[in-house]
């Protein structure tokens, strides 16, 4: 697996984008997996960037790797902030109006949507997002 370390800060996006980018284009991607990609790293750093390091400021891991026959993307997500496992939030019922919806959920719920696999786990002090979609 390869990994980029950034700080969990907005501006970082494009840098995490570029390294995931990257990987796809060497491995022959078509473009709507590398925009689905593109859409579900945004979602997570993002969120890692907001809401992982309320106090201080703090570090944001992205590993990737391809591999299998057929191919598989393994995308893992981590840091050291605040304990939240974003898969355990309930799905957003998009069948209500928007107005009678929680704030709240939609990014998770393309998450899940664009991947085949995902799972969360919080080890020696870390958050774990591991993601898996099929190539």
């Amino acid at each position: 697996m390869q990994y980029l370390t950034v700080p969990a800060q907005t501006e970082q996006l494009s840098a995490v984008q570029d390294f995931l980018e990257d990987l796809l284009i060497q491995n022959d991607c078509p473009p709507k997996t590398q925009l689905q990609v593109g859409l579900v790293a945004e979602e997570v750093f993002v969120n890692i960037a907001h809401y992982a390091y309320p106090d201080t400021p703090g570090d944001a891991m992205v590993g990737a790797q391809i591999d299998g026959d057929p191919p598989v993307l393994t995308l893992r997500f981590s840091d050291r902030g605040v304990p939240f496992d974003p898969l355990a939030h309930p799905e957003t019922d998009t069948t209500l109006p928007a107005d009678k919806r929680p704030m709240g959920g939609l990014g998770i719920l393309l998450t899940r949507r664009l991947v085949d696999k995902a799972e969360y786990s919080y080890q020696n002090g870390q958050n774990i997002l591991t993601l898996q979609k099929k190539l």
